[in-house]
């Protein structure tokens, strides 16, 4: 800027730019342009500007699960404008300066190896449906299409969560990103043939699998293939770091936190946390008070921010976003109770010295990245073929699975009649006999 040329060596100590006040005002002048606002702008008016021109990207929010358990998916009997049954309504998600949302896509692992495919398309459907429904909402489904929302819609992604809804196959898992779907957690609170959950003894399922399995390691690369994200929340740590090791692309925790702030299972170690960076994936934080300080009766914003500055210190700040779980969780810390409350947390980064830069990144521009370099992924990958890859079909039979093969067709006989044939032939003369 011109006026900075008093600080120039030459002009410094040469004529009349030896003007000590002026020199003191350049200074002055240069150190609030380097911290972008002066000492009377409260940062709560900080956070607001912040983000109205960087509005949230949300990774993880249940409102389509609440829309089942509540209402059946029957939309005609909500208005999702002012809806007063959950943390979420489109009033609030505008108050929130939320600019774009992942709406979770969960099915209960009591569906697995039943009806998990069904009821995983019925919520795809929900979804899309109110979506479409109100004129705040727009489907999107890659990066160019989110950085080109107008300011007055909310974008609506898809994310699955939990891999039993593919029901171990590699073409329902294709069908899924034809339907919009842009990531999928392997698992949730139970283990797949192929990967192992976080959460222990909640379900039954293969109790023997360990970390990813083979094919669990070819959903991952066809998931690359495809460019849907990888979704690690949820998974153990065997699980997370044979993902990381696998994955080309960078990964996501869509709703978790730190584990060295709160030991929960579903949090995720500073191991992993290291391997994140070096995976250039992100973590986005979960507002679960469950998971954000393991019991304690009082959970603040300031909680929340802990593991901020937690994974911030091992992962760097461009390891992370946010992944509210609203409608997921039970219950949600003082002051972060509903998805109009974003903006406190954000004014809670800024009274920690956070910058500008690093915030943006938190609000959105991390996510962008990693969603970026999947689609960069995709188009690399784009001369390969669809893996033909499964698990063989006698470790998957139950009940409700069906092995398709050619029917056997039994070879139509003219020679001699077949014992029931002749056992008809015979009680037909009996009765002809009996009365004639």
């Amino acid at each position: 800027m011109p006026f900075y040329g008093c600080l120039h060596p030459v002009n410094f100590f040469v004529g009349p730019k030896r003007d000590l006040p002026k020199i003191l005002l350049c200074f002055l002048t240069l150190l609030v342009d380097h911290l972008g606002y002066g000492s009377d702008v409260p940062l709560s008016d900080q956070a607001l500007e912040l983000m109205t021109s960087s509005r949230l990207i949300d990774g993880h929010n249940d409102l389509p699960l609440k829309l089942r358990w509540l209402y059946q998916n029957k939309l005609s009997t909500v208005d999702l404008r002012t809806l007063d049954t959950t943390n979420t309504n489109i009033e609030k998600l505008t108050t929130g300066h939320v600019g774009a949302q992942f709406w979770s896509v969960y099915i209960l692992c009591g569906a697995q190896n039943k009806d998990a495919v069904r009821l995983t398309l019925e919520q795809i459907d929900v979804v899309k449906q109110m979506c479409k429904s109100y004129e705040e909402f727009e489907m999107v489904t890659t990066t160019q299409d989110l950085e080109n929302i107008p300011d007055n819609k909310i974008a609506c992604l898809i994310g699955i969560e939990g891999g039993h809804a593919i029901d171990n196959s590699l073409a329902a898992l294709r069908m899924y990103y034809e339907l919009g779907v842009r990531y999928m957690g392997l698992t949730h609170t139970c283990n797949t043939p192929w990967a192992e959950s976080s959460s222990k003894k909640v379900h039954k399922f293969y109790p023997k699998v360990k970390g990813l399995t083979a094919f669990g390691k070819e959903v991952v690369k066809e998931m690359n293939r495809m460019g849907m994200i990888i979704d690690l929340s949820h998974t153990s740590v065997a699980t997370a770091r044979s993902a990381l090791s696998t994955s080309k692309a960078p990964v996501i925790f869509s709703h978790s936190s730190a584990f060295s702030v709160c030991n929960h299972s579903r949090n995720v170690p500073d191991e992993i946390l290291r391997r994140l960076k070096r995976n250039k994936g992100i973590i986005m934080v979960s507002f679960s008070t469950t998971m954000l300080a393991c019991g304690e009766e009082t959970v603040s914003i300031s909680t929340v921010a802990d593991h901020f500055d937690h994974i911030k210190r091992i992962a760097g700040s461009g390891a992370i976003g946010i992944g509210s779980d609203y409608e997921g969780a039970k219950t949600f810390p003082e002051g972060l109770e509903d998805v109009s409350k974003y903006p406190a947390l954000i004014e809670e980064l800024l009274r920690r010295d956070w910058t500008e830069s690093e915030v943006r990144g938190v609000l959105r521009d991390n996510l962008l990245r990693v969603f970026r370099e999947v689609e960069q992924v995709r188009q690399d990958s784009s001369s390969e073929n669809e893996s033909e890859k499964e698990i063989p079909p006698e470790k998957l039979m139950h009940s409700c699975r069906l092995d398709l093969k050619k029917p056997v067709q039994t070879a139509r006989s003219y020679g001699a009649p077949s014992w029931g044939q002749l056992s008809s032939l015979v009680v037909t003369l009996g009765v002809f006999v009996v009365f004639h």
